[in-house]
């Protein structure tokens, strides 16, 4: 089993989380493969995902520790436990909320907590946050998180919400840790059309520039 620490090296070896908002089971573990064919190994399945849980349960049967696989868009305390045994290795709300907060914390998983203010950025730290999720980090840009860091130079943070393929490197220019990427990465039309090795590809290019992102840093 791995440890929190080991999800954390994982999460910043890897450098990039594929956040799925999937329409229906079958069509999300569709888009899974056709991710990880493409070289993605970080997933996160949303709770706003159709029978999330047991996506997970099946992921984990399929992929065991070929990839590294969470939760995402918690946002009740009970859900934190659930995901827990339906085999996440991460939590992920795109908020921060005491309740929720202690729920995840407490699972002993690798946890991380929605902010976008410094007030928001610090209570997450605060509450046990493991990595800070700047959501939707679209509003500020990569600049915010290079001013972030002005403040709190040690901050573990991770960007999802305007993540692209030509923004890329200039998120870990900012120093980010690792990027969440959704519908840039795994379009839910794309995959509701079938088009699956569309989304392979995808994924390739978005390896590519996070390699490319890595090696230029």
């Amino acid at each position: 089993m791995r440890t929190q620490q080991r999800i954390l090296d994982l999460v910043q070896h890897i450098g990039l989380l594929a956040v799925i908002r999937g329409p229906s089971k079958d069509v999300t573990l569709r888009m899974v493969d056709a991710l990880v064919e493409g070289g993605v190994n970080g997933i996160e399945i949303t709770y706003t995902t159709p029978r999330a849980e047991e996506i997970v349960k099946q992921l984990n049967k399929s992929y065991d520790e070929d990839i590294l696989l969470g939760m995402g868009t918690l946002t009740r305390p009970d859900q934190a436990l659930r995901a827990r045994d339906a085999g996440a290795s991460f939590l992920v709300s795109p908020h921060c909320e005491e309740n929720l907060a202690t729920a995840m914390v407490e699972t002993n998983l690798l946890t991380m907590l929605g902010a976008l203010t410094p007030s928001e950025v610090q209570r997450a730290r605060r509450l046990g946050a493991d990595v800070v999720k700047i959501f939707p980090a679209s509003l500020g840009g990569p600049g915010y998180i290079k001013s972030l860091r002005g403040p709190y130079p040690d901050l573990l943070c991770m960007p999802t919400g305007g993540v692209t393929l030509e923004n890329l490197p200039e998120w870990f220019d900012a120093g980010v840790i690792a990027v969440g990427a959704g519908s840039a990465l795994c379009p839910r039309s794309w995959a509701i059309e079938g088009r699956f090795e569309a989304i392979t590809a995808r994924a390739r290019a978005f390896v590519k520039a996070v390699h490319a992102a890595r090696a230029r840093a």
